[in-house]
């Protein structure tokens, strides 16, 4: 689905959009911006940090996540993540497994900076996660 403008007046993508900006990817040269909505309506953002060595390499989704925690925020409702692709971009895997953890089947908003959106729950990308309850 194509979002056009009214996409982009959505502050969740606007500031996933504005994240992807700030990504370091000068090897793969793949910038992607994400956004969390945390319970209390703060928006905490995170882009991807690329790393020579590629498995030290940390996504944008991640970051944004970890950057709420580390700000006090413990839950949060709605993801954006921003990719200047025609296939818009899903989390990878690593990402589905902290999303869970800390967002549960939260509403994920895939973008790309023309405008074009996809809108998911986790669990459609994510059909048997694993978590706490498998301990």
């Amino acid at each position: 689905m194509n979002g056009g403008p009214a996409v982009m007046d959505d502050p969740l993508v606007a500031a996933a959009l504005t994240a992807r900006q700030n990504a370091f990817a000068p090897f793969s040269k793949f910038k992607v911006g994400a956004a969390v909505e945390g319970s209390d309506g703060r928006i905490h953002t995170g882009c991807n940090v690329e790393n020579a060595t590629y498995s030290l390499t940390v996504c944008a989704e991640r970051v944004a996540v970890f950057k709420g925690v580390s700000e006090g925020e413990r839950r949060f409702k709605r993801v954006a993540v921003a990719a200047d692709t025609e296939k818009l971009t899903p989390p990878c895997g690593a990402c589905r497994q902290i999303l869970w953890e800390f967002c549960g089947d939260v509403e994920i908003v895939l973008v790309n900076p023309r405008g074009r959106i996809e809108e998911y729950r986790l669990k459609e990308l994510f059909p048997k996660p694993f978590d706490v309850s498998y301990l």
